[in-house]
């Protein structure tokens, strides 16, 4: 299998390509740093990776993604997975105060990732086969006032994937969007931990089994789920008094 795994430096990335290194298949790996990505590449090809690619960009560079994306299938040939795996979190307060700041987690977390898939999606589209896998967050099912910055970006693609995989449901292409929890990163490395919190590793196991399956949506670990169910489900006359 040829998976080509966008944001190849962040920790639940490397996981998911670590166990695909595993089973032999070939690696496609994006990302800003390229010393890093090198770092990443040697590991994956001591864990059994057949063939290791790595390509530099900044995913905030849109007018770069067609080249980028043309540069991988002329390695590649074709894709049988793209994951697109990369974020930023940001800081609210800061962001709530500067649209700047703000534009830069939107762009990050959604205008860049819909630049991304709109180019993927036509290629595997016109292949009639793949599976496009894109890191969501449990964030994107509901506004708080703790992160609604970067939970507006998340829902805006969460909607975005919906109406994709519904346009690509009868080409042969398999749309999934993961919605991880707390999940203990780099990226969160500041944050409280506490029993809701999960690794990189079990994510990833999470992630490969879904598209193994062919899910279209899938939350990990698993509870979430029913925690976000619950959380949809306050009324917002409630909901807005809360402080979560």
């Amino acid at each position: 299998m040829k998976v080509a795994v966008f944001g190849a430096c962040s920790a639940i990335a490397i996981e998911v390509a670590r166990l695909y290194a595993a089973d032999g298949h070939e690696l496609y790996l994006v990302a800003r740093n390229e010393e890093r990505l090198e770092t990443v590449a040697a590991d994956l090809r001591a864990r059994g990776a057949s063939k290791v690619e790595i390509f530099s960009i900044d995913f905030l560079n849109t007018d770069a993604h067609h080249g980028l994306v043309e540069d991988i299938i002329s390695k590649a040939e074709s894709l049988d997975l793209a994951l697109v795996a990369y974020g930023l979190l940001g800081d609210q307060l800061q962001a709530q105060r500067s649209f700047k700041k703000a534009r830069k987690i939107i762009d990050t977390n959604f205008t860049s990732v819909v630049s991304l898939l709109t180019l993927l999606s036509n290629l595997m589209e016109k292949n009639a086969s793949g599976t496009i896998a894109v890191i969501s967050s449990v964030a994107g099912d509901r506004g708080r006032k703790s992160n609604y910055i970067y939970g507006s970006a998340k829902g805006g693609l969460n909607i975005f994937l919906q109406g994709l995989r519904n346009r690509l449901s009868t080409s042969g292409v398999h749309v999934l969007t993961v919605k991880p929890g707390f999940v203990d990163t780099p990226m969160t490395a500041d944050f409280k931990k506490g029993l809701l919190w999960s690794k990189p590793e079990v994510v990833a196991a999470g992630i490969v089994k879904a598209v193994r399956k062919k899910k279209d949506i899938v939350y990990l670990p698993w509870f979430w789920r029913y925690i976000m169910l619950i959380i949809r489900h306050i009324p917002e006359k409630l909901f807005k008094r809360m402080s979560i």
